[in-house]
């Protein structure tokens, strides 16, 4: 049966209009301006003047599975994902064991497709010996190599020069690269454990941690990409240096986080060790910078970096606690907060959510409400007044550093290809979501 979501406000590829879509099965059959001109057949959803947008994509999300499921999995994270109009996700190669050949890429793939909500693709993750399985990628099926540069995570750091050109020069897929140069992070952290012993707090992350660390490693990697011409995705930018030394080539990308949108490190005397993640949350400046790109299109993409940790392990004592943050839940919601904020429109929230990272990466059929496109649909109220509690966050490790405060916009219907999926608080997991395919010559 065709569903019809009428009497909303769709907000698509930089315009704003009343209308509806019909979706067929798995796809948008048609949208419509103002009221359709045809006999409405079908299940008729009446929107009620809400907003209508594409489905947000994740480009990076670390749902823990295998390895950490006492943390997440890919069942309950995705169940967080659509209720905050998330419908695709790109999940990252940190596991146990790490994701470092096709063989546990597939597992991975394979168990997505038993549990998962939302649509889903996984990076395979670059070490110093695993050239040989990159090259193998089918580009079509696979998202990226994710890569460690500088800064280590569990054995994935890649620090042999040969290695690193051989990946740049012959992935044949996106590079994604998470760049902290880990030389300069241990020396700052040698400092201040001689003044603070273990007593170091979480204020001091983004001087640990520090903008040095950031730069000094992003610019080996564009230095690499501009070198082999190679696709390249620098994640979770989180400096205004960073961002005024980003080229325009058309084959780089960056990405920038939700929660480096909203926080500074003014919040680490509130929140601690609840906002410590790698790249840390860094000065107003650096923050206002980052606002700035996204909303000039500089930074064409923003992701979640969703990576949660269970509450206990957050009250350890700074150097024990691990960084992370949950997020996927709430990044469309933080994002049209900062709408209210006039920081950004909802139309660029749209663009760098959900347009910015199908182009970016290739999505086939995703990212646009245009017809013949995958029905990866969300609507939101965006007058609404809800408090983030334990009462309504979906994460298995149950909190947020967003609890107790109220966002003006919630989600109340997500479809991921046509199955409505999330609706209004209730969720029907009687379909799962599908691999993500990419349009990549071979």
């Amino acid at each position: 049966m065709k569903k019809i979501i009428t009497n909303c406000i769709i907000i698509n590829e930089g315009e704003r209009f009343a209308g509806g879509v019909v979706i067929e099965g798995e796809q948008i059959q048609s949208v419509f301006k103002s009221k359709p001109d045809f006999p409405l057949e079908g299940e008729i959803i009446d929107a009620g003047g809400k907003w209508l947008i594409p489905g947000v994509i994740d480009d990076h999300v670390h749902f823990r599975e295998p390895g950490a499921t006492q943390k997440a999995d890919i069942a309950s994270e995705s169940a967080a994902a659509v209720a905050g109009g998330v419908t695709s996700f790109m999940d990252m190669p940190n596991n146990t064991p790490p994701t470092v050949n096709l063989s546990l890429l597939e597992e991975k793939y394979a168990r997505a497709a038993e549990v998962s909500l939302a649509n889903y693709s996984f990076y395979l993750g670059a070490d110093n010996s695993n050239t040989n399985e990159i090259k193998k990628i089918d580009p079509r099926y696979v998202c990226g190599v994710k890569l460690f540069m500088g800064s280590s995570t569990g054995n994935m750091l890649v620090d042999e020069p040969k290695i690193l050109s051989a990946i740049f020069a012959e992935s044949p897929v996106i590079i994604a690269v998470h760049c902290e140069e880990g030389s300069i992070i241990r020396r700052n952290l040698e400092q201040f454990k001689q003044e603070y012993d273990d007593t170091i707090s979480a204020k001091f992350h983004p001087l640990i941690r520090s903008e040095e660390a950031c730069i000094r490693s992003t610019a080996k990697a564009i230095e690499l990409a501009l070198r082999y011409r190679s696709r390249l995705h620098v994640l979770h930018l989180t400096t205004a240096k960073e961002i005024a030394n980003f080229p325009t080539e058309t084959y780089i990308f960056g990405e920038i986080c939700a929660h480096h949108l909203w926080f500074s490190d003014d919040d680490y005397t509130v929140l601690g060790n609840l906002i410590k993640c790698n790249p840390a949350i860094k000065t107003v400046d650096d923050r206002e910078a980052l606002r700035r790109a996204v909303h000039s299109g500089k930074i064409s993409v923003v992701g979640s970096d969703h990576a949660p940790h269970l509450w206990d392990e957050k009250q350890l004592p700074y150097l024990q606690a691990p960084s992370g943050i949950p997020l996927v839940q709430h990044s469309l919601q933080v994002m049209l907060e900062l709408c209210r904020h006039h920081v950004f429109t909802p139309e660029q929230v749209v663009e760098r959510m959900c347009h910015g990272p199908a182009k970016a990466f290739g999505i086939q059929q995703r990212g646009f409400i245009r017809e013949g496109y995958y029905a990866d649909l969300v609507l939101i109220e965006p007058d609404a007044n809800i408090t983030i509690d334990k009462t309504n966050i979906l994460y298995k490790c149950g909190w947020s550093p967003f609890e107790d405060n109220s966002f003006h916009s919630r989600v109340t219907h997500t479809f991921v290809n046509g199955h409505l999926v999330w609706n209004d608080g209730q969720i029907d997991a009687g379909k799962k979501g599908q691999r993500l395919i990419f349009k990549r010559s071979l």
